[in-house]
């Protein structure tokens, strides 16, 4: 489907000309470009190619990434599937890029740009940080894409955060440049120091710090982290699960799912699931606001992942804003940054199709 509107590669740079797609569906030129988003839930590949001055993807799929052993693996399914001549790959991927190679978060695979054109048969592989990637998408953004959070008043050449709350919690600055252009930061901001804010969350620390020689943001602020969170405050109620909540913990695997329908679903609904999700957003409020203050991102704080367009009626009530904006002497300031929920699922794949045609 085409992605024109929020994806123009020609923006910060010229993007390499990737050819037009002949009659038949094949490309010509130089080849399509190979773009990816790989996390520890799901790897989502796709094959894009420029149509006038955007990208657009001409073939899409997604893989379950436990089930492979490697990206190489998922690639050569979706090659035998997908044959077209490629020019390059870029992949956005969950973890920190250092010098070409990545060891993916939450996932046993270690990718290397150079190996990985070599097993491609394709002059160049980029990967990129997952968040970098979607923050390389927020300027394109269309309307229909975001809905905001909280109110603010954003300057337009200011600083703006991207926080994503899926498997884990990935975080990134987009910084404005003199050219009227971006640069994107990764960052690792997810594994920072969990402070907590309350008794419960004091408690809460305490009770994983017994577990855990490191208590992070992601342990307790992620996909993983409800899991955590749910367990804390079942152990402290007297209210038991319902009966089809309790035979799908008692299954075991990914009771994430489970837990936020409990907590958003009235009639079905848990009272501890609905109390974790309340948690959850006063945990998310507080380091959204502190991604905020350390870029000073008065462009604008926007959440992705998976978790928070699932839980938005919560995110919109009190815990998430008043985490979000009670920050001492910097309360006036936070008054005055909005915050958005990015709702395109394919942010990072289609920021790192971008960015791999810019930097072509």
């Amino acid at each position: 489907m085409p992605v024109s509107g929020p994806f123009p590669v020609s923006d910060p740079q010229p993007g390499a000309s990737i050819g037009a797609a002949s009659s038949s569906g094949a490309p010509a030129g130089d080849g399509l470009l190979l773009a990816g988003d790989v996390g520890g839930t799901k790897t989502v590949l796709a094959l894009v190619r420029q149509a006038g001055g955007a990208a657009e993807i001409v073939a899409e799929a997604v893989f379950p990434s436990r089930e492979y052993a490697s990206l190489e693996t998922v690639l050569a399914a979706f090659r035998a599937a997908h044959p077209a001549p490629l020019a390059r790959a870029a992949f956005s991927v969950a973890g920190p890029v250092i010098e070409g190679r990545a060891d993916i978060t939450n996932l046993p695979w270690r990718l290397d740009e150079r190996c990985l054109a070599g097993v491609m048969g394709v002059e160049r592989v980029l990967l990129v940080n997952d968040l970098q990637a979607t923050a390389f998408a927020v300027p394109h953004l269309r309307p229909d894409q975001v809905t905001e959070l909280l109110p603010g008043q954003a300057e337009p050449n200011g600083v703006r955060a991207v926080v994503s709350v899926g498997t884990g919690l990935g975080e990134a600055l987009l910084v404005p440049t003199a050219d009227g252009g971006f640069l994107s930061l990764p960052t690792e901001g997810g594994h920072t120091d969990f402070a907590p804010r309350g008794a419960l969350q004091r408690r809460l620390l305490a009770e994983l710090a017994r577990v855990h020689d490191h208590v992070s943001y992601e342990r307790v602020c992620s996909g993983m982290g409800i899991a955590a969170l749910y367990r804390f405050l079942a152990a402290r109620s007297t209210e038991p699960p319902p009966p089809w909540l309790a035979a799908r913990l008692a299954a075991g695997g990914d009771v994430t799912p489970a837990i936020v329908d409990g907590g958003m679903h009235g009639e079905r609904g848990c009272p501890v699931c609905r109390r974790t999700l309340r948690l959850l957003a006063a945990i998310l409020g507080a380091e959204a606001g502190n991604a905020a203050l350390r870029g000073l991102a008065t462009g604008g704080v926007y959440l992705g992942g998976g978790i928070p367009p699932r839980i938005l009626p919560v995110l919109r009530g009190r815990a998430f804003r008043e985490g979000f904006r009670q920050k001492g002497p910097m309360s006036p300031l936070m008054e005055n940054i909005p915050v958005h929920v990015i709702l395109e699922p394919r942010a990072a794949l289609l920021g790192a199709a971008r960015y791999g045609m810019a930097m072509a």
